[in-house]
């Protein structure tokens, strides 16, 4: 928008510029040429006259008038009588006396003259008049006895002609680099206010609810400011109410479901009754399950509510120690997890802190509990396409249909029971919240040989290459 401006600004000087300086400089061009014609013209005619009185005396001031013109000016003199002879011996005959112009002014007493261009001039200007005998004793028939013409050099004329242009092209140049500058600054001043809302609009984008536009510039930029500042401010509230809930939510529902859980313990232990022992024991796993599903909904609530900037994440240094946390998990039933790709520790990703540790987990817990004993988990990390990183997870569990892979990220969804019994139907929703909160997607597809294969797409910095110089990581928590 900034260069267009300028763009603009200097296109408007530069058409008022031409608009006032070309018809000046083509006026006082054709005015040099005007004023040179005149005083050529008006030199021959005086030489005219003097070779018209037809005295010695008279020829003698014409050959001192055109030797001093010759001398004063880029000018020569060329006499030439009536017959074809030299007017007065001590001036040069022309070259051509027959050509058209003599013809003219002896024939027919014409004045002819010949700047040798019609763009501008040649490199000379010609003219010829012809001379008139003065007495009253010249009948019309001689009259005309002769002709004068000077050739005048327009280099002088041309280094002025230059003069006017270069000096209007120079000042042009230089109005027009003015105009740039003041262009850049007007137009700096006025996108300013919207630079302002963008960079308001990238903060609040990326998770910072305090971002807020100052109310500056023209009254429409400072009706928008203030209209995205309520709005940004209204949003805050929400998500700081969401959190209050989440926080008081979390306090006053596991604390009653953990002393009902202890309650039927004590009861189980005190009961010899097999069948009341059973009934216990189911209510117990009912309990159990309502607890990870009020477990569950916490988190995907605190996901929801949780708005925080991604920031670069090593994302093979991640995955490996989450794959330590989970493998004692996995060796208690025979399950293999193997880490593949062709990314390496440099790898960087754009995810928020503590997001994809969740993502991991909820993954890694679902594909553990659907894969058969002995069986394989693949994790595979590389580079997808443009600034994109690729995380699959796959196992060899019974998979899904196509109708099933389109449900899958619903809450609540448990896929006909292959998820465990004690799954909740939130861990891909849960994982699909925290993927897109971070620019990201996920999907799912069937893996090669059977079972399901995760696809997480993650970002990768743009203001950075992706590959950068490994640094040492910091020690992180495991779990």
């Amino acid at each position: 928008m900034i260069k267009r401006l300028i763009v603009s600004y200097v296109a408007l000087v530069a058409v008022a510029l031409a608009a006032f300086t070309v018809p000046v400089a083509f006026t006082l061009t054709a005015q040099l040429r005007g004023d040179t014609e005149e005083s050529v013209r008006r030199e021959a005619t005086t030489m005219a006259l003097l070779l018209g009185d037809g005295d010695e005396p008279a020829r003698q001031a014409l050959a001192r008038m055109a030797g001093a013109y010759a001398d004063e000016t880029p000018g020569t003199v060329e006499v030439v009588a009536a017959d074809g002879t030299s007017a007065v011996p001590t001036l040069p005959l022309p070259a051509d006396p027959d050509d058209p112009a003599f013809g003219e002014a002896l024939g027919r007493g014409r004045t002819t003259v010949d700047w040798g261009s019609r763009l501008v001039w040649g490199p000379e200007l010609v003219v010829t008049v012809p001379v008139y005998a003065r007495g009253e004793a010249v009948t019309r028939e001689e009259r005309i006895v002769g002709a004068v013409r000077i050739r005048y050099e327009t280099a002088d004329l041309t280094g002025r002609l230059w003069r006017i242009w270069g000096f209007r092209a120079i000042l042009a140049v230089g109005v027009l680099a003015v105009a740039a500058g003041l262009g850049a600054i007007v137009a700096r001043l006025l996108t300013k206010p919207l630079r302002q809302l963008n960079d308001m609009a990238s903060r609040f984008g990326d998770g910072d609810l305090t971002a807020r536009s100052p109310v500056t510039g023209p009254q429409e930029t400072q009706t928008l400011a203030r209209t995205l500042n309520q709005g940004a401010e209204r949003l805050d509230t929400l998500v700081a109410s969401q959190r209050i809930f989440v926080a008081d939510a979390s306090h006053q529902l596991r604390t009653p479901l953990t002393a009902l859980r202890l309650s039927l313990d004590n009861i189980a232990d005190g009961v010899d009754d097999e069948f009341v022992r059973e009934d216990v024991d189911q209510a117990t796993a009912e309990v159990v399950r309502m607890s990870r599903l009020v477990s569950g909904l916490l988190v995907l609530a605190r996901a929801e509510a949780k708005v925080s900037a991604p920031e670069p994440l090593p994302l093979r240094e991640l995955v490996e120690e989450r794959l330590d946390v989970w493998r004692p998990a996995a060796d208690e039933r025979g399950v293999t997890i193997v880490l593949t790709g062709d990314a390496d520790d440099r790898l960087r990703v754009l995810a928020g802190p503590g997001n994809l540790d969740q993502v991991l987990d909820n993954v890694l817990s679902n594909a553990l509990e659907v894969s058969p004993d002995r069986g394989t988990i693949t994790v595979r990390v590389d580079v997808g396409g443009q600034d994109e990183a690729v995380l699959e997870v796959l196992d060899q569990g019974p998979g899904m249909s196509a109708a099933e892979q389109a449900r899958a990220f619903d809450r609540f969804w448990r896929g006909q029971g292959l998820t465990g019994r004690t799954g909740s139907g939130l861990g891909l929703a849960i994982v699909k919240q925290l993927v897109t909160d971070d620019g990201g997607g996920v999907a799912l597809r069937d893996a090669p040989g059977g079972g399901l294969c995760v696809r997480i797409g993650l970002r990768t910095p743009a203001e950075a290459p992706r590959w950068i110089s490994p640094r040492p990581a910091a020690p992180r928590s495991g779990g």
